[in-house]
């Protein structure tokens, strides 16, 4: 099995696929998340084919050389769409997630909620325990965050710094594991970016193991995507993590690969002190101590030289020899004598991601094919007020219309040409479209921190008859907290205002409702569904709820594929009948602009031609500005600030170094710069002689 077919596994198993990039940057285990609603989507229907094909993607880990850590779930959190669950264990009778409930039970991170299940979370705990062990007790079972866990199991730590927050372990006889080291944060849509340095997760991993740490897991290395409608309702962005030590699209992130890589080469020359030999911490001072592992009967010893002050650098004494410790370091000496590695000393490169439009990827005509706005009449399934919306899609589709009907007098109409009456909708979440009489009205949404929302808009009323249609969506189901089954989204409470007779609850007028829209049905996005409708060229004006189709050739090479979609506001894509998940570029972060503007296509979702591209746009957006981009990252040298911006000191002396790099590397394919005082800066006209320098380069490509 190549690794090709490998990655494209991967997709829809875990997002963290086996690569040897990561095998090069010291990972050998791969973390694997089993989730139940991938594989039983529907009770009693399994599928453990094509990509959902576990044991075939443990086997191609292996043959990358890799281990695994098996989360099986079935409930795994994760930011996935019901934290694994199938939307249909909803429905069982007296159901109650998470808890010691007959009806189901299996767990993950248990301690966040327990209290709130009282004396069945104590119970729960034990049960999970002692079920696991009966099944297998051939390896050992963990508990993430659990700090009662039954003896039978261990304890571990998730977080970013586990090292001081992690009282270890509950008993002895257990290792001490860091199961989830937060390399950033996971994104979700209208937040500002979330980033961690790679300084602070390797002096968090550093300082793990000098207090006895045995494992650290990162979470997560590959930053992967949340194709298809995976994601959960706490807004995550379709591209999850991208800020890992390998991004979305599987390339190197630097420094973080870089500099993580060297950390775990320096652990793995210490690997013998480690493994046998005995701890010893020596605190210096406040913020100065020194950690050994050795067993001088067998010459093994490995020291960890720890400065803990954040602002100060520090000098430390170490059996007879003084060792410089930046602010907030670790240094590695696998022999107690040669310092191989510090926290704070970056020598990877520093990198760029550079996306260009596709020269090779031409879109064709685009085309159009438009939803129809229905009305009661249209919608056979009727009820006093529109449904909740949770358990009407049952998590087939993120939509659902429901349409009234309202008879006016002009008598009820405002008199005066200037006033117009409002729609007022209070919703539970996630998102809503209005319409009145076919004509678009607006749109609004919740957030992550808040999924409830309100919807209060101006509307052209007319005497007689008034449909009142909304489109209601959800942005994934629940994945996390107590109670999971009693979440409730959609709308909840419909009124008109600035009638003349006052403001009129429609709530309860009797509504139709429908789950889906109909080109999902089709499916419009499919080869074979996209033959059924009648497209129309695109006209130019931007309208909601409408489909377009185009087609494109792949680009040449292997450079990673992406679409750039700020033209368009808020829907869905397709590749080739393949989900790439949800877009949303109207929701602007607070930085004023949106939290991913470009999604990715892998390219096993491709053909080398005639690839066909459907969007679904729900508010209104110009296809015809959509790019199709090529990606990668370039390189540069150490500095300090992100590549871009780097940021030159206040000891800056770069006029020589400029004509020197200049000469050498101006119009060429590459080039090598030595690094040399004297041919970098002028001797005697430096003016901090005494401080160290750092040559950092950045170029632009052209």
């Amino acid at each position: 099995m190549d690794q090709e077919n490998c990655s494209s596994l991967a997709l829809f198993i875990i997002r963290e696929a086996p690569d040897r990039k990561a095998k090069e940057g010291g990972l050998n285990i791969i973390q694997t998340y089993v989730f139940w609603n991938l594989h039983e989507p529907n009770k009693g229907e399994w599928n453990f084919e094509g990509n959902r094909d576990l044991v075939r993607f443990i086997k191609c880990i292996w043959e990358q050389g890799l281990w695994v850590t098996l989360r099986i779930g079935p409930y795994i959190e994760a930011e996935w769409n019901m934290g694994g669950f199938p939307y249909w264990l909803r429905e069982v009778p007296d159901i109650i997630f998470r808890s010691d409930n007959e009806p189901f039970k299996i767990e993950n991170e248990y301690n966040n909620v327990q209290l709130a299940y009282r004396e069945r979370g104590t119970s729960y705990v034990k049960w999970a325990a002692n079920m696991a062990l009966s099944l297998y007790n051939g390896v050992p079972w963990i508990m993430c965050k659990q700090k009662d866990a039954p003896p039978t199991v261990i304890s571990t730590c998730n977080g970013r710094q586990c090292a001081d927050t992690f009282v270890g372990p509950n008993g002895p006889d257990k290792p001490s594991l860091w199961t989830e080291n937060w390399t950033a944060q996971y994104r979700v849509f209208g937040d500002t970016p979330s980033q961690r340095a790679a300084e602070d997760i390797s002096f968090a991993v550093a300082r793990f193991f000098t207090r006895n740490g045995t494992l650290n897991n990162y979470y997560m290395y590959y930053g992967g995507s949340n194709f298809g409608r995976t994601s959960s309702s706490s807004f995550v962005t379709t591209r999850y993590y991208d800020e890992a030590p390998l991004d979305e699209y599987g390339l190197r992130r630097e420094p973080k690969f870089g500099h993580l890589r060297d950390l775990h080469r320096a652990l793995k020359l210490s690997k013998k002190p480690l493994l046998r030999g005995t701890p010893k911490v020596e605190r210096i001072s406040q913020d100065l101590e020194i950690t050994t592992y050795e067993k001088p009967s067998e010459n093994l010893c490995v020291a960890f030289l720890t400065n803990n002050n954040t602002r100060e650098d520090k000098t430390i004494h170490f059996r007879g020899k003084d060792y410089y410790l930046p602010s907030k370091s670790v240094s590695i000496l696998p022999d107690c004598k040669t310092v191989v590695y510090n926290t704070a000393a970056i020598v990877a490169q520093h990198s760029s991601r550079n996306f260009v439009v596709s020269q090779q990827a031409k879109f064709s005509k685009w085309e159009m094919f438009q939803e129809t706005i229905p009305t009661i009449n249209d919608l056979k399934d009727r009820t006093p007020a529109p449904k909740e919306l949770y358990s009407f899609t049952k998590d087939v589709s993120d939509y659902a219309w429901y349409s009234t009907s309202i008879k006016l007098d002009a008598r009820d109409l405002p008199m005066r040409p200037d006033v117009r009456p409002g729609l007022h909708i209070a919703s539970l979440g996630h998102a809503l479209l209005a319409f009145v009489n076919g004509e678009y009205v607006g749109f609004e949404h919740g957030s992550n921190v808040e999924k409830s929302h309100i919807f209060r808009k101006p509307v052209n009323l007319k005497p007689g008859d008034n449909d009142i249609t909304l489109l209601a969506m959800t942005v994934g189901f629940p994945n996390s907290g107590a109670y999971m089954e009693k979440r409730f989204a959609g709308p909840r409470a419909v009124t008109l205002e600035g009638l003349m007779s006052g403001t009129l609850d429609i709530t309860n007028n009797q509504w139709g409702n429908q789950v889906g829209v109909n080109g999902e049905k089709v499916p419009v996005y499919t080869e074979e569904g996209a033959k059924t409708v009648k497209w129309v060229p695109f006209a130019g004006t931007p309208s909601p709820v409408t489909w377009y189709k185009t087609y494109f050739d792949a680009p040449e090479g292997t450079n990673p594929v992406a679409l750039r979609m700020m033209s368009m506001a808020k829907g869905m894509v397709w590749v080739n009948g393949q989900s790439i998940g949800r877009y949303w570029v109207s929701y602007n972060s607070p930085l004023g602009r949106p939290t991913q503007e470009e999604y990715h296509i892998p390219r096993a979702f491709l053909k080398p031609k005639d690839n066909l591209l459907v969007v679904f746009e729900e508010t209104g957006g110009n296809p015809e500005k959509i790019d199709i981009l090529e990606g990668g990252f370039v390189g540069f040298g150490e500095v300090d600030g992100a590549c871009g911006a780097f940021k030159p000191g206040k000891c800056n002396a770069n006029a020589k170094a400029i004509k020197l790099v200049e000469s050498l590397c101006l119009g060429k394919k590459e080039c090598k710069v030595p690094f040399e005082r004297e041919r970098l800066a002028d001797v005697g006209k430096d003016a901090c002689p005494d401080v160290s320098k750092t040559l950092a380069i950045q170029v632009a490509c052209s």
